[in-house]
């Protein structure tokens, strides 16, 4: 209950950021690119830590891979809506299928990169992302 309670109080201060990646170097590397931006990160390293967190009531945005262990990207997606339906999700992916990116962009996603991505593109594409959304 505590936590919720600072997440709370962090999300009236700044704008929280979610990143779901299996992979630690990504994480770390968007972590660095959301501080930089003045954004609050939050980090997860499966999609199941994410949506016990509590952290879907005071996210901005959502970046998520497609491909981790346990739950995908995709069914994230799917959960996020069931909750947020608004709530833009972003995905990044160093597994280019044009089938994936097509369902993912289909089903509401925002915008998906592949990995490696650009680091100015993707900051680029949580502002308008998060703009868009608050309006």
């Amino acid at each position: 209950m505590e936590i919720g309670f600072e997440m709370a109080n962090l999300a009236r201060h700044m704008v929280v950021v979610v990143a779901v990646d299996d992979d630690f170097r990504v994480r770390e590397s968007i972590e660095s690119l959301l501080e930089s931006a003045g954004y609050a990160p939050q980090l997860f390293s499966t999609a199941e830590e994410f949506l016990k967190s509590g952290t879907l009531a005071v996210a901005a945005c959502v970046i998520t891979d497609v491909r981790m262990p346990g739950m995908d990207g995709i069914e994230l997606q799917r959960r996020i809506r069931l909750e947020r339906p608004t709530l833009p999700v972003i995905f990044i992916s160093a597994h280019d299928n044009a089938e994936t990116r097509q369902l993912a962009l289909k089903e509401g996603a925002v915008s998906f990169l592949d990995k490696p991505f650009n680091a100015e593109d993707l900051r680029g594409k949580i502002h308008v992302a998060i703009t868009t959304a608050q309006n």
